[in-house]
């Protein structure tokens, strides 16, 4: 009839043609978002391994690399590092003993150490023996063939003798990588602009 105004219906979207139903169609999507965005279905991400004090953490194709210890009297402590970055293990002293003034002292630690294929421990002074007390450390180098016990040797360049008890922390051990390429003798080796410039030849 004219005259009469004709209204204007919505698409009634039907179970089998959604997919061409703009408003089934985004209802889907947002659907499909919030399910995906849910904290409840998202996977976990994979936790790093923490840091141990007895151990030597470094992921190699999933395997774990470890420093092995084995103490050889019930005065052993076992190496623990200062904090979760620290480079070094600290080695306790397992026996009473002075290092005389101006004097040098072999110092067991009762320990023996398997330290991983490819590298070095490396003994090392403690920086606060350093300075407050002028005590360094001596022929620090640990093979990894070596399954003696683990000695310090302590120097003492004070005027002073340093009193060393049971437990007390007396160096630090640091694992380092080491590469030891074959050797080839020749006659020559390529110029530098250096030369054979040796001791204080850069300058101070």
């Amino acid at each position: 009839m004219e005259g009469r105004r004709r209204t204007k219906t919505k698409p009634v979207c039907w179970n089998h043609s959604f997919l061409f139903c703009p408003f089934s169609r985004s209802l889907a999507i947002a659907q499909a978002d919030l399910i995906n965005n849910s904290p409840e279905i998202k996977e976990s991400s994979p936790k790093v391994p923490k840091l141990s004090q007895n151990g030597v953490h470094e992921v190699i194709q999933g395997s774990v690399t470890l420093l092995k210890v084995k103490r050889l009297s019930e005065k052993a402590v076992l190496p623990s590092r200062g904090s979760a970055l620290a480079a070094g293990y600290d080695l306790s002293s397992a026996t009473d003993t002075k290092v005389p003034a101006r004097g040098k002292t072999l110092i067991p630690t009762d320990l023996s150490i398997l330290v991983p294929e490819g590298t070095y421990g490396r003994v090392a002074p403690r920086s606060g023996l350093a300075w407050k007390h002028s005590i360094d450390v001596g022929a620090g180098v640990i093979d990894v063939d070596y399954r003696g016990p683990l000695g310090v040797i302590l120097f003492n360049y004070s005027d002073v003798g340093f009193e060393v008890k049971v437990g007390d922390r007396i160096a630090q051990l640091i694992i380092e990588k080491i590469f030891t390429p074959d050797i080839l003798e020749v006659e020559d080796l390529d110029a530098t602009t250096r030369g054979t410039g040796g001791f204080g030849s850069t300058g101070v």
